[in-house]
């Protein structure tokens, strides 16, 4: 395959193609790529002229620094285009953070421009920063070392090893927005759990996550082989086993990009990492030596919520994920029901709506990453085997769904009950919902009683 078979690039005859897409095709994954970076003297003549040629959105991303990105029609596919910074690309190249990032495609001539052995990084599966004084021009560069380190599994050179060691006390130096991005990214990589602990290895995943350094204090115990915070990026590992392993109708749902600009599999693996951060300030420890984190899920979903805000993640993402760290239990207590049958099915599935997948793969994720000294071969296979009973019920049972009918609006609640808008109407409608996904009401005959008999606190 020729890196101008892309039906972009083969429209291009000048600039120079750079960072990951070359990057990307060298590793034979440019298929997976939909942006593609161009770097060029005269940058802003060059995008008007491309944005005839390709039908495309013309946005200024940076007008100081010449950025300009072109958004095809399909909304999805675009390019970025960027001033050349110095007077050659061999100068441009070098200003940039990593080796493997590092290699341009002359445009014109067809030919890789590799003045930074970029190509042999990538050979033999190495990060390697191009120059100290990068990171102190961009420190969200340290930041990114780990994100590479999980997209690509590459181990770091012992050089950057060093950098990381010098520069890790300005990882909080970039702005909240970006330090948000690399989060995402990296936890959108194969290797999320290994650059986790990488990150631990640098003394940065405390400065990133601060719930980390309480996470460290909660020992394993009879039910976790673990401490708290190995069985969190344990759980993420078993995340990403599980997605390698599905089936395409499981990957597909995960790759969708739903809310927040990522792929929901991205939100689930940090879901999958934050999901025990209320256990220890629920951590109790009774006479008998047991450890109890008892409402861990409900106070760990509250505590996510100011973390993820500073961190300027978006409504939607908070909502899933503090939604995803509320209900990682609920599904193993669904399968545990000594009577399960499929009204008790249906009711879950109703409850977590288009979540159900996710939260599935969270509580099986979690399950793999216990093996405390109580937990034996037949309670976990049990408690798998329901988990999977549950998600076969759910694929088989989906096309067939349709979302529950608004059976009252809210004028008319307030009319039944003769109340104004307001804590009343909402505890109402709440309960009302609930009704509804039990199956105890199915009418509107039904809302109208269930309403009428509604007592108000």
């Amino acid at each position: 395959m020729n890196i101008k078979d892309d039906f972009i690039l083969s429209k291009i005859n000048e600039g120079y193609l750079v960072g990951g897409y070359v990057r990307d095709f060298l590793m034979n994954k440019s298929k997976e790529m939909v942006d593609r970076d161009i770097v060029i003297k005269n940058a802003e003549c060059f995008a008007k002229k491309m944005v005839e040629k390709l039908e495309a959105t013309y946005i200024i991303l940076d007008e100081e620094n010449k950025i300009f990105r072109l958004v095809l029609k399909d909304k999805i596919n675009y390019l970025d285009i960027s001033e050349l910074q110095g007077a050659t690309i061999e100068e441009d190249l070098k200003r940039r953070d990593f080796t493997i990032n590092a290699i341009a495609y002359n445009l014109e001539t067809n030919e890789f421009v590799d003045s930074v052995n970029g190509m042999q990084d990538l050979k033999n599966g190495i990060l390697r920063h191009i120059k100290d004084v990068n990171f102190e021009e961009d420190p969200l560069r340290v930041l990114r070392a780990f994100r590479f380190a999980a997209v690509t599994g590459f181990d770091f050179s012992e050089d950057l090893k060093f950098a990381l060691n010098k520069y890790q006390n300005k990882v909080l130096e970039p702005s909240k927005e970006r330090i948000m991005y690399e989060i995402m990214k990296l936890f959108g990589g194969r290797y999320s759990s290994k650059a986790l602990l990488l990150m631990n290895d640098y003394d940065i995943i405390e400065k990133i996550f601060p719930h980390a350094a309480e996470m460290k204090k909660v020992p394993p115990n009879s039910h976790h082989h673990l401490d708290l915070f190995n069985h969190v990026v344990e759980t993420v590992k078993q995340i990403e086993e599980i997605y390698s392993n599905s089936d395409m109708q499981i990957q597909e749902h995960l790759d969708k990009v739903d809310f927040g600009g990522f792929p929901r599999i991205n939100h689930l693996k940090l879901a999958g990492f934050l999901h025990d951060i209320g256990k220890f300030s629920t951590w109790t420890i009774e006479e008998s030596g047991r450890h109890r984190f008892i409402k861990h899920d409900d106070v760990g979903a509250k505590i996510c919520v100011s973390f993820l805000k500073e961190l300027k993640f978006s409504k939607k993402q908070i909502d899933y994920i503090s939604l995803m760290i509320k209900t990682h239990i609920y599904p193993s207590n669904v399968v545990a029901s000594p009577d399960l049958n499929e009204k008790i099915m249906m009711r879950y599935v109703r409850k977590m709506e288009n979540n159900i997948i996710d939260n599935i793969i969270l509580a099986k994720a979690d399950r793999l990453s216990a093996r405390g000294v109580d937990i034996t071969a037949e309670i976990i296979n049990a408690n798998l085997s329901g988990l999977d009973k549950l998600l076969n019920f759910y694929l088989d049972k989906k096309e067939e769904l349709k979302p529950l009918p608004k059976l009252l609006d809210g004028y008319e609640i307030m009319q039944i009950k003769n109340i104004k808008q307001g804590v009343a109407l909402g505890m109402i409608t709440r309960a009302l919902k609930e009704a509804q996904v039990n199956g105890d009401v199915v009418t509107k005959e039904d809302a109208v009683s269930f309403v009428q008999s509604y007592q108000l606190l």
